[in-house]
């Protein structure tokens, strides 16, 4: 198999989702059957589950970040740490998942796609969402310090937005007209949803090169120049050439 040259021509986009996470230990909604409790994860993870009943809502995420605390970041992770600093400015990370182990390991130019589960915001006013590890005594809903409302999560839940900046900063990155070869590599993710397949697509309208690294092969799987199956903790580490 070829290697993934970075050098000073390339700008790499690495997209990751719920398989690198896993790799660490952190449980998929897929691996909890799409039930926590026994109650549908939209009870918990959508705007209406939040009117419904914020105290669940947070009780759900509160176990969620107890939970997070302690897992360490994988060799992948890690791998991605070293391909930063080597490409610094040509290098960006959009990760589907929310329990900040990019950060924890060292990644720096981070897009959270779907929010962070170490940071809250009010859902009553425009407040800058901040960092946050509280773990709320069940029952229990925290309040705004600037207008009393009710804080949440900072998550994208079902049926809610991406950022668009969060998307915009991707785009601009992808149309960067500055000589370098692009290349884009999904990890953890089948490539076969959006995001991942829209930017594939977006991807090889500007002649960039593609790489998928999944456990599972995808039903798109063909639309990347190269599928490597495997985990990514495994995969990445001797993946790439750094030139």
């Amino acid at each position: 198999m070829e290697p993934l040259v970075l050098d000073s021509r390339t700008r790499l986009l690495v997209l990751t989702g719920a398989g690198v996470s896993a790799e660490s230990g952190v449980p998929t909604f897929r691996g909890m059957n799409g039930l926590w409790e026994n109650l549908p994860v939209e009870a918990v993870a959508s705007p209406q589950g939040f009117e419904a009943n914020p105290a669940l809502v947070w009780r759900f995420y509160s176990q969620r970040r107890a939970g997070a605390a302690d897992v360490k970041p994988n060799p992948g992770h890690d791998t991605l740490v070293r391909w930063e600093q080597h490409l610094g400015d040509r290098f960006l990370l959009a990760t589907q998942n929310v329990d900040g182990l990019h950060t924890k390991a060292g990644s720096q130019r981070v897009v959270d796609m779907h929010g962070n589960l170490f940071r809250t915001k009010c859902a009553d006013c425009a407040r800058e969402p901040f960092a946050d590890t509280t773990v709320h005594p069940s029952g229990t809903v925290p309040k705004c310090d600037s207008c009393g409302g009710r804080l949440r999560p900072d998550i994208v839940w079902f049926g809610e937005m991406l950022d668009p900046k969060d998307l915009a900063r991707i785009g601009e990155f992808v149309s960067r007209q500055d000589g370098t070869r692009l290349v884009f590599l999904a990890a953890g993710t089948s490539g076969a949803v959006w995001p991942a397949a829209g930017i594939v697509d977006e991807v090889r309208s500007v002649r960039g090169d593609t790489w998928l690294v999944n456990y599972e092969s995808a039903a798109n799987t063909e639309r990347f120049h190269h599928f490597v199956q495997g985990q990514s903790g495994q995969v990445l580490p001797t993946l790439a050439k750094l030139a």
